[in-house]
């Protein structure tokens, strides 16, 4: 597994692992994308099922992280207006992965990210979005894998005061300064967590990748979703950290294994001409990562399945945690210390009481 970037105190770095590998990839299904058959994290959270009730079409998932390749034939038509809050002050461009200085510095992390969430889907191209209907707010506060608490603070305001529905933060901080932002010290991410969620805006965020009980921050944050990692089997990742929280408002997501074989990860888009599995038989626009990051952006695809439906953001949590299923069991609406409230199911959550 790789890890982008050393968090230290006055900074949040991605969760992130990027794991190439080698064996031949499964058969594609439908939908028609050529990779969805490689895609076990949709199906795992029951996405496809969901579709006919709800698409996500009329919501809006802000990827807050280290920008969005605008270009990706499977995001560009799925982008709103986004801003960048790297190198700037308060803010300057529009969200996209190179960043104010214009060169790829390893940002592909966003790009992953908002496939997973949000990718045409049913164009006959790469992969599908949980959210297949829902749009992305490119919100670059990351470069080289780590950023300011200012910059990810200032990116959460910046979205939900500029139409976000949603949300996502697959990044987070040392293990520890759940302490410092618990006990009012350090206060610029929760502060702007709590300005989303006065917008209604649900926020998602990454457990962490530290295989630690507690979720990191921001998840542990008040009015945070933290997500768990799952692999391929349903099992709890190894990697993950989470799933307790002051608030309990934890549940879980396909998020990969890191094992070195193909279809263990989770396949979403990437820069053009930067990704390492073309063994696994993709091209170089797509890539196979691994991490609590991965397994966020599911859950803020359901998260927009939900809020396109109409329902505020009480619902849309408590509707989250009342339908996500403990695997093995298929036991909702129950709280364990290891998956929180367990998967989530997109299509128990559109069907469930608004």
């Amino acid at each position: 597994m790789r890890i982008l970037g050393s968090a230290i105190a006055t900074a949040l770095t991605v969760a992130l692992a990027a794991t190439p590998s080698s064996a031949a990839p499964a058969v594609a299904a439908a939908p028609n994308d050529p990779y969805y058959g490689q895609q076990w994290g949709p199906q795992q959270v029951r996405a496809e099922q969901a579709w006919s009730t709800s698409t996500g079409a009329g919501a809006v998932i802000a990827v807050v992280d280290s920008g969005v390749d605008l270009g990706h034939p499977d995001l560009k038509r799925k982008l709103v207006r986004g801003a960048t809050f790297v190198d700037c002050e308060p803010s300057c461009g529009n969200g996209d992965w190179k960043g104010p200085d214009g060169e790829p510095d390893g940002d592909e992390h966003g790009t992953h990210v908002a496939g997973i969430a949000a990718a045409t889907t049913g164009n006959g191209v790469g992969i599908a979005g949980v959210a297949r209907g829902a749009k992305i707010m490119p919100v670059k506060v990351l470069e080289e894998g780590s950023g300011s608490f200012t910059d990810i603070a200032n990116g959460i305001r910046w979205a939900a005061n500029n139409g976000a529905d949603v949300v996502n933060l697959s990044l987070g901080a040392v293990q520890g300064l759940q302490v410092l932002v618990a006990g009012g010290v350090i206060t610029e991410v929760q502060d702007a967590i709590r300005h989303a969620n006065s917008k209604g805006v649900a926020v998602v965020a990454a457990a962490g990748n530290d295989a630690v009980p507690l979720c990191n921050s921001p998840a542990f944050d008040f009015g945070a979703m933290c997500v768990v990692a799952t692999d391929k089997r349903e099992a709890k990742a190894a990697y993950s950290s989470g799933g307790v929280d002051p608030e309990l408002l934890t549940v879980s997501a396909p998020g990969g294994s890191i094992l070195p074989v193909c279809g263990e990860d989770i396949v979403s888009t990437v820069p053009a001409g930067t990704g390492r599995s073309t063994s696994c038989g993709y091209t170089k626009a797509y890539d196979e990562y691994a991490g609590t990051s991965m397994a966020a952006p599911h859950v803020a695809g359901v998260a927009a399945l939900l809020a396109a439906q109409g329902r505020s953001l009480d619902n849309i949590y408590d509707t989250l945690t009342a339908t996500s299923r403990q695997p093995g069991t298929n036991v909702r609406g129950v709280f364990t210390p290891v998956f929180g409230y367990g998967i989530v199911d997109a299509n128990a959550a559109v069907a469930a009481p608004r």
